[in-house]
């Protein structure tokens, strides 16, 4: 499965997109029983913040149950497709994130952030940027509605931010998020097996969820084989990693100058 040109196109232009059907149902219901298993054993309270920042269900993280989901479906071709065959670093681990049901009313909206941010929970070194290339969610419970712990993305974001990091350099990110003007959110909607796929510069955050149900989904981390090297490159050059891009990229903006 590869992506189509008009969803190369798409990508480039909104920074994310939404790729219904990806995983099999068989998978999604495997991977949701071991982590409602783990969930049913008990999570420690004073955890919780923890596991919200990084997993939860840490344990499974690694297992095939969830590392399969990207590595043994069409999620992998479907990255490769952008990022070049071959190009993705080996996937040995998922972010499990769910999101339970909360009783805020009126909901906060929700707030952007680039990763790889230090923060007193998220196991990031003060003083170090934790980048990668692309971020891969895959839905493993049904978010029909707004509100509802929805991945949420500002569309066009990686453009402003890869402008920002030209000026400013990569390592003002130490020093708090790019202060530019971004659009309106879009708080994602879409069904069990569903892929997205996120460019890295792309604000996104997580709204919050006032459904009676909790949101479940898997976040994979993609680097570029050559990301060690490239990785302040990589802000100020958005397509420098993703080579089945470069053809798309080409023709639009040769099609705007």
């Amino acid at each position: 499965m590869q992506l189509s040109y008009f969803q190369k196109k798409q990508f480039y232009e909104q920074g994310y997109l939404v790729i219904p059907g990806v995983v099999p149902p068989i998978m999604v219901r495997e991977a949701m029983r071991a982590i409602n298993h783990s969930i049913g054993e008990g999570m420690p309270p004073d955890l919780m913040v923890k596991f919200r920042a990084q997993s939860f269900c840490p344990e499974l993280q690694g297992s095939a149950v969830i590392t399969d989901l990207f590595n043994r479906t069409p999620a992998l071709a479907l990255a490769e497709s952008a990022i070049g065959e071959g190009k993705i670093c080996p996937i040995k681990g998922g972010q499990i994130a769910l999101r339970f049901p909360g009783t805020q009313d009126p909901p906060p909206v929700p707030r952007p952030h680039l990763d790889g941010m230090h923060s007193p929970t998220n196991g990031v070194p003060e003083g170090e940027i934790h980048n990668f290339t692309a971020l891969v969610g895959i839905l493993l419970s049904d978010v029909t509605e707004e509100y509802a712990g929805n991945f949420t993305v500002w569309p066009g974001s990686h453009h402003l931010h890869e402008a920002w990091f030209r000026e400013k350099g990569p390592l003002s990110l130490l020093e708090g998020m790019p202060k530019v003007t971004l659009p309106e959110p879009v708080q994602v909607k879409g069904k069990a097996g569903d892929m997205i796929l996120a460019h890295y510069l792309l604000a996104h955050g997580v709204a919050p969820n006032i459904s009676p149900n909790v949101r479940y989904a898997i976040f994979f981390r993609l680097r570029h084989v050559n990301h060690e090297e490239q990785r302040f490159e990589s802000m100020t050059d958005a397509w420098l990693q993703w080579e089945g891009m470069r053809d798309v990229v080409e023709a639009v903006r040769a099609a705007r100058s």
